[in-house]
């Protein structure tokens, strides 16, 4: 952690700049204009299975079905698995969110935006917020869907053959102190060469089985959801709350 915050520190001293192409954010107006068909797919559990490695759980208290997704959004990650280069393999970091849990998410990272930048609008750390987390109630005040809520999105990595984390230029455990966002950023260019060889692994792989990337979260992959259907044109997003409201 100490090492993370010092090659932070010294990043922003230089003015690194990142990518300046147009991000489409997940609660963007266009994003949240799609409807949504829920198509009634169950959940599956990966504490039911062994091909696909998950945990240790996040850093985020009383998560405790992060193990859980879509049955597609699984057997679309064990299909991108099967092409990753020999002795690389996913790890599930998170998948399903409680609707309770995002809206905790969401207000830790605006409560440390507006204590390190006092002088923004509450509208520009709202807009802010949500290049690292997908809100519950949208700026205008209308309700949200978040991907993760729905168990589309999922949090992954690479490991090797001992399950050990490879280098993805910054763990996910210390993300939440990058509140630029520039190691976070899946084009980031202050990370390793290696570390930008692993992301564009991942990126391939999962690309090609139809999950789609929140730019701003290399980590951060959905299939099925409204910003999934942004990205590849879909008239819908298939996958709704639908574990939230049978609980």
């Amino acid at each position: 952690m100490k090492n993370f915050l010092l090659l932070l520190g010294v990043v922003l001293m230089f003015n690194c700049q990142a990518s300046q192409e147009k991000i489409v954010l997940i609660a963007d107006p266009e994003v949240l204009a799609i409807s949504i068909h829920e198509n009634h797919e169950p959940f599956i559990d990966l504490k039911d299975q062994k091909e696909i490695a998950y945990g240790p759980a996040p850093l985020i208290p009383n998560n405790t079905n992060y193990t859980k997704m879509r049955k597609t959004v699984y057997d679309k990650l064990k299909q991108a698995q099967a092409t990753l280069p020999k002795g690389l393999k996913f790890c599930v970091y998170e998948g399903y969110r409680s609707l309770e849990l995002q809206q905790d998410i969401f207000q830790e990272r605006y409560n440390k935006l507006r204590k390190t930048n006092p002088k923004m609008t509450h509208e520009q750390i709202f807009v802010e917020s949500t290049k690292f987390v997908s809100p519950v109630t949208n700026l205008d005040g209308s309700k949200n869907i978040p991907p993760h809520s729905t168990g589309a999105a999922i949090d992954v990595y690479l490991i090797d053959q001992a399950g050990k984390v490879v280098d993805m230029g910054i763990h996910l455990d210390d993300t939440y102190n990058d509140l630029e966002g520039i190691f976070c950023k899946t084009d980031s260019q202050v990370i390793s060469e290696k570390a930008k060889e692993y992301r564009k692994i991942m990126g391939d792989a999962l690309r090609a089985v139809g999950f789609v990337n929140y730019p701003t979260e290399y980590w951060h992959w959905s299939y099925g959801d409204r910003y999934w259907a942004h990205q590849t044109n879909q008239k819908y997003a298939i996958y709704d709350s639908v574990l939230e409201k049978k609980s």
